[in-house]
């Protein structure tokens, strides 16, 4: 029970960063503060990537569901660091 919980919420994890999309299309006021929204989703991303990390290796939660979520969480977080370095080397500029 305690893995499919660990295993949800990281799936959870994986999806939630993709309502970027819809929320900066539909909505005035997320084109306004995208200066904060990037960079909370960017941060989101990087601790989803070092969560699945951690409860794929000292969880032990090794399924099927979970080894597909933890390459997609890695990437997340790759790409979230990527981002906030770009951003950071942007205002250095």
């Amino acid at each position: 029970m305690k893995n499919k919980i660990l295993t949800a919420i990281s799936a959870i994890m994986a999806v939630l960063p993709w309502s970027i999309l819809p929320l900066r299309t539909y909505t005035r006021w997320a084109m306004e503060y995208a200066h904060i929204i990037i960079p909370c989703y960017a941060v989101f991303m990087i601790l989803s990537g070092i969560y699945s990390i951690f409860i794929y290796t000292a969880g032990k939660v090794k399924n099927t569901v979970m080894k597909v979520c933890l390459v997609i969480n890695s990437a997340y977080a790759v790409f979230g660091v990527a981002v906030i370095v770009m951003m950071i080397n942007q205002k250095l500029m």
